[in-house]
């Protein structure tokens, strides 16, 4: 159970409305995330700019190593929803978030991601020097500054607990790893 309610549509008047309609409009439904988020507006703000982030990594990754890196640090961030959101990606796609096909530098990718989220954030100048291999200086900082958004995101959820939003129930996987 969510530490804190989600606020409702009918809750919202003036510019938390104004705020909410937009969300609508731009990200097609409010989720439990950014409705909790809502309850202090300087925080969702903050938080959205998840999108453009995204947007920057996926213009050189394209889509898939956009979401598969994203999966990757939640995953390491061990959060359940931002973890859920992504499986659903991937398996409507046809793949399975457990069994990637990736080449090296997907994998490299995967293994950045995983480093950055891990407690005390340490990359390895082995790993360092691979990734740098593949990608130029505004790109490794805006993978850095992306990841350190998706980990802000996986922090707000677990802090707060914030419950799997319900169209995502059928992408959550038990302990085995198998599809529940």
């Amino acid at each position: 159970m969510s530490r804190i309610d989600p606020i409702e549509y009918d809750q919202t008047t003036g510019n938390l409305r104004a705020v909410y309609d937009q969300g609508l409009v731009q990200y097609k439904r409010m989720t439990n995330m950014k409705r909790t988020m809502l309850h202090s507006l300087p925080t969702y703000h903050a938080l959205v700019e998840w999108y453009p982030l995204f947007d920057a990594i996926q213009s050189f990754l394209g889509e898939r190593l956009a979401i598969i890196f994203s999966h990757a640090i939640s995953v390491e961030s061990d959060c359940l929803l931002c973890t859920v959101f992504m499986r659903r990606v991937l398996i409507d796609w046809g793949e399975d978030p457990n069994q990637l096909n990736l080449d090296e530098k997907g994998e490299t990718l995967v293994e950045f991601g995983r480093a950055i989220s891990r407690q005390g954030s340490r990359v390895s100048n082995e790993l360092y020097r691979k990734v740098a291999g593949y990608f130029n200086t505004e790109q490794i900082v805006a993978l850095t500054g992306f990841a350190c958004l998706m980990i802000a995101t996986n922090i707000f959820n677990n802090v707060l607990e914030v419950e799997l939003d319900e169209y995502l129930y059928d992408y959550r996987e038990d302990r085995s790893g198998q599809k529940k």
